[in-house]
């Protein structure tokens, strides 16, 4: 099926035989491919008599050559459960940290707190990278902060200049969600343990029904489709940027840089966690990441992978 899609993925019209003689089956059995890839993928081909078929529209595949340059082995999947879940398979396996998954698709992508991250075939960035920790907590300080920056770093390379921050794992534009991070660690974190930095980018994406909350992707804000291979290539660079700066000087020395790019300092905000609420105005985050709060005149602070920061209605 992955044959018969790159022959499709010029946007153009193939017939029915050219495509069996390229694959070397007959037409009908071209005919169940394309059903196949309908059903399965999603995608819409049109069909006219006498031309042929044609994907409704051009598809730019992560192309593993184009990736195998950057700073860490890269595998891409055609489609997986969730590239997380693959990592997190892979160190169960014994496969050597650093490395990078990708896929074109998910058919079970996690968000922070059990949420469904929605998942369509090649049109959004589905990421891991998996990082061996070898000096305990002091690397896992303000780690998905640091992760966030990198993120909006590589968004803003590619001219999404509007972008920013929200504590603790989020990008947003104008309040909508672009960009999400979901950390998850196995071993221990006091000595020796593996880290999997999971990243989901709505790119390509025009139309989601399923998703739960305001949104938007690099095309809906630039006006043009992006370049999927260009944009995990600056990721990979921006990540290792920020990472080689996080484990030399720690945290707090990008903290001043975070606080620059989020959204949300000093605004009114409700911090949930659970069943339970808290308000107050943020002051910014302390130097392991923490969010730092003004609660009732006192300052509190807060960190956990359970919270959730929601603006008040009357901010």
């Amino acid at each position: 099926m992955l044959t018969l899609l790159k022959l499709l993925k010029d946007g153009r019209f193939h017939s029915g035989q050219a495509l069996g003689a390229a694959l070397g089956i007959s037409r009908s059995a071209v005919w169940k491919q394309l059903q196949n890839l309908e059903s399965d993928l999603n995608l819409s081909i049109h069909k006219v008599r006498g031309r042929g078929y044609q994907l409704a529209a051009p598809l730019e595949l992560l192309e593993l050559d184009q990736l195998a340059a950057g700073p860490w082995p890269v595998t891409v999947h055609h489609s997986i459960d969730s590239t997380n879940a693959e990592a997190l398979r892979s160190i169960e396996r014994g496969v050597t940290a650093p490395f990078v998954i990708v896929a074109e698709r998910q058919t079970a992508g996690r968000g922070r707190r059990g949420r469904k991250w929605v998942s369509p075939f090649a049109e959004n960035i589905y990421y891991s990278l998996v990082l061996r920790m070898d000096g305990g907590m002091r690397q896992l300080e303000g780690l998905s902060l640091v992760v966030g920056l990198a993120v909006l770093s590589a968004l803003r390379g590619l001219g999404i200049s509007n972008a920013g921050l929200k504590w603790p794992n989020d990008v947003l534009v104008a309040n909508k969600k672009i960009a999400g991070i979901l950390l998850e660690l196995v071993g221990d974190p006091a000595d020796v343990c593996h880290v999997v930095l999971g990243i989901g980018i709505n790119v390509n994406m025009k139309l989601a029904n399923e998703v739960d909350q305001a949104w938007t992707s690099l095309a809906l804000e630039s006006g043009a489709a992006i370049n999927r291979n260009v944009l995990v290539s600056a990721l990979n660079e921006s990540l290792l940027k920020y990472l080689e700066l996080h484990e030399a000087m720690g945290f707090s020395a990008i903290q001043a840089e975070w606080e620059q790019n989020h959204l949300w300092q000093g605004c009114e905000v409700s911090l949930i966690a659970g069943v339970h609420q808290v308000d107050g105005t943020v002051i910014g985050i302390d130097q392991q990441g923490a969010l730092r709060m003004s609660v009732d005149g006192e300052e509190k602070v807060f960190s956990g992978g359970e919270l959730s920061l929601r603006l008040r209605h009357d901010s």
